[in-house]
């Protein structure tokens, strides 16, 4: 980066859009848990696609890294800068600009928080399906990058099947115009999935054509008490029958979980006891209310006559299913209450069948490293994503130890050592648990491709 760069910089993009020195906050480099790394050179704020633009051609003419910030909501670091490195935030690209119900579809730009297309679309009666616990916060540009799943995967699958188009911006300035809001498009190769979950190492998604679906009815919300995991699958299968599409979502708390958040998190009612082994909440929805409700009726009365279930609530109202959900989404709330350098925090797939052998090997493997360690999980168990908190505070200088044995058995386990949060760097020295070195290979053949200096989010996932 030569001396005069930030100057030819400030020059290329709409004035007032370049941040230094005093004028940068902490939270562009700061992580969720307030770990701050060195404060970046500038930081760029664009307001359109052509400021995008314009940023990208100056880096890439100079080979200066850029990393891509949304709405910092991230576990892996990968929005973090390195030193020397340009921040982009998309913070200021934060419009819905169409919702189109003929189409079924909704343009908005990447930086829009998740929970305003959300609200936006309710106003027109339709629903954008994804959802997760950072939905305040997030942005539509960093689900995309990380192809997030969160709540309803069971239903309507991940980011990616939520995608019609994309407008993209690659490392030496040229805009990719894929903005189409139409599902049929067979002509030639589909760009926009080379975007979707690459965590903006090949181009900055600048604005997005989403898929909207008109809202259910009704929603019926259930929390139910089991005794073993063994019935989680049972009670899965059998949600799968009763309600087949009205099931939405179907999540699996630990006893650790549900007993720690009732415990630690403040706000939190407590609708069942926290003795049991296990919690499932089930969530149906669709437009027929008497249809939905007879059939969750159904499938608690005959899982509490086969003594499958211990108990049982249902919701009464949209107030008590959100009181239900609370519990499921306060995850990192949770967290934050215990000691960070002591937390190793895991987000994996794993076969359905085989998760509860998987969770009792991390148990078992990591009290021989350390005694006093204990384990937190819960997660969709309807499309085999389970969240683990790792804590180990008595033993914290061990931590790399302790995360390289996680990995290790996931892999021994068939797993994914990455479910939906992406790798970022945390989880980088990993990667071959999950892909093999032809694949990682393939990876890299296309980043040097698209990004031939290397400008665009560095070193995350993998290194060139």
């Amino acid at each position: 980066m030569t001396d005069n760069f930030i100057d030819r910089l400030c020059e290329a993009v709409r004035k007032g859009s370049v941040l230094t020195g005093k004028d940068i906050d902490s939270r562009y480099y700061h992580d969720l848990a307030g770990r701050p790394v060195a404060q970046p050179r500038a930081v760029v704020r664009p307001r359109t696609t052509e400021d995008v633009s314009a940023l990208l051609r100056c880096c890439h003419r100079e080979k200066v890294p850029v990393t891509t910030q949304g709405g910092m909501t991230g576990l892996v670091r990968g929005a973090l800068p390195n030193p020397d490195e340009i921040v982009l935030s998309m913070e200021l690209m934060n419009a819905v600009e169409e919702v189109d119900t003929s189409s079924g579809a909704a343009v908005a730009q990447a930086g829009t928080p998740l929970q305003k297309i959300q609200e936006r679309v309710e106003q027109e009666g339709y629903m954008f399906p994804l959802d997760l616990g950072a939905r305040g916060s997030c942005t539509i540009g960093g689900n995309i990058s990380t192809n997030a799943g969160g709540n309803r995967v069971v239903r309507y699958g991940m980011t990616r099947d939520l995608i019609l188009g994309l407008e993209v911006v690659t490392a030496d300035g040229m805009v990719l115009q894929g903005l189409r809001k139409y599902i049929k498009n067979n002509t030639g190769i589909d760009l926009k999935q080379l975007f979707i979950g690459s965590e903006g190492i090949l181009g900055v998604v600048t604005r997005a054509a989403l898929r909207i679906l008109p809202a259910p009815k009704e929603r019926q919300v259930a929390l139910c008490a089991l005794p073993s995991f063994a019935l989680v699958i049972s009670i899965l299968g059998m949600a799968r029958k009763l309600l087949g599409a009205e099931l939405t979502a179907f999540e699996v708390m630990w006893n650790e979980y549900y007993r720690l958040v009732l415990e630690r998190v403040n706000g939190v009612v407590r609708p069942l006891s926290v003795d049991y082994p296990f919690y499932v909440l089930i969530e149906a929805s669709g437009d027929d209310a008497d249809r939905i409700h007879a059939d969750l009726d159904k499938l608690l009365d005959t899982a509490m006559r086969a003594n499958m279930i211990l108990d049982a609530t249902l919701s009464t109202s949209n107030a008590s299913a959100e009181a239900i959900w609370r519990i499921r989404d306060c995850s990192l709330e949770l967290a934050r209450t215990f000691p960070y350098a002591a937390r190793i925090a895991l987000d994996v797939s794993i076969a359905i069948d085989r998760m509860d052998q998987y969770v009792k090997t991390i148990v078992a493997r990591t009290k021989e490293i350390d005694p006093g360690a204990f384990t937190i999980v819960f997660g969709h168990a309807g499309d085999g994503n389970l969240h683990i908190e790792l804590h180990h505070e008595h033993t914290p200088d061990r931590r790399h130890e302790l995360e390289r044995l996680a990995y290790q058995i996931t892999g021994e386990f068939g797993g994914s050592i990455s479910a939906e949060h992406g790798i970022g760097i945390v989880k980088r020295p990993y990667l071959k648990i999950s892909r093999t070195s032809e694949e990682i290979e393939a990876m890299r053949t296309l980043k040097r491709a698209l990004d031939p200096n290397n400008i665009l989010n560095p070193g995350r996932i993998f290194t060139m």
